[in-house]
């Protein structure tokens, strides 16, 4: 999966830049990319807006050009669309909003992503999120997530548990390199695989994490 990081927070973050502008960048690499279909998931914008809401509030809109300009570049991958409010959603903006963006996409192919951290403290938040999208009918994946953050406590247990028996995947933040103050997010020190974290014990040893539930892509076999 590739993405633009440089999204992140727009609205909240200076500097931040626009899903539009990352759409931009996109088709200006089309050509390297076309040809990698098979292979390669294309992240429109990583958590393109803060917390603010009148901004965020754009999130469908913003999602819906950045969707039609990459399909208008001939780029057919299957897209990810982060969700806003730092990729929390907690004002459902993305669950309430996702039909019709995906129904802008002329190929239906794009799926949505949360990112679940302190906001999805309880095993009734996990559920209901997940149970809109069911619902709906709408592709979902949790994009990230962690076993504890600056915002709360997250129930990692749930959200494993619920994406295995949902069909739903799951990708933990994050392998290592985190900065000091969320260096709790490392799943091994100094990006050594012989030293795993607490957290990275539990999200590649535990129940539901990586080692029962995984397979390997067959591009591998």
């Amino acid at each position: 999966m590739l993405e633009v990081h440089d999204t992140t927070g727009y609205g909240d973050q200076g500097g931040a830049a626009t899903l539009d502008q990352a759409a931009n960048y996109w088709v200006g690499i089309a050509n390297t990319l076309k040809g990698q279909e098979n292979y390669v998931v294309i992240n429109l914008g990583n958590e393109p807006f803060g917390n603010n809401a009148s901004v965020s509030s754009r999130w469908a809109s913003s999602t819906t050009g950045a969707i039609r300009k990459l399909r208008s570049a001939g780029l057919q991958h299957l897209l990810m669309a982060d969700a806003p409010m730092w990729g929390q959603d907690w004002n459902n903006i993305m669950r309430n909003n996702a039909a019709s963006v995906f129904n802008s996409d002329p190929q239906r192919n794009t799926v949505f992503s949360v990112h679940m951290y302190g906001v999805y403290n309880t095993a009734a938040k996990v559920n209901a999120y997940f149970d809109a999208f069911r619902s709906a009918g709408l592709p979902l994946v949790v994009g990230e997530l962690g076993d504890r953050h600056s915002d709360g406590d997250p129930d990692e247990n749930t959200i494993m548990a619920q994406a295995q028996t949902r069909g739903l995947g799951y990708l933990g933040w994050s392998w290592s390199g985190n900065s000091s103050d969320v260096a709790y997010l490392d799943m091994v020190h100094s990006f050594n695989p012989s030293r795993l974290t607490p957290w990275g014990q539990r999200f590649l040893n535990g129940a539901n994490g990586v080692r029962q539930t995984s397979k390997q892509a067959t591009i591998y076999g």
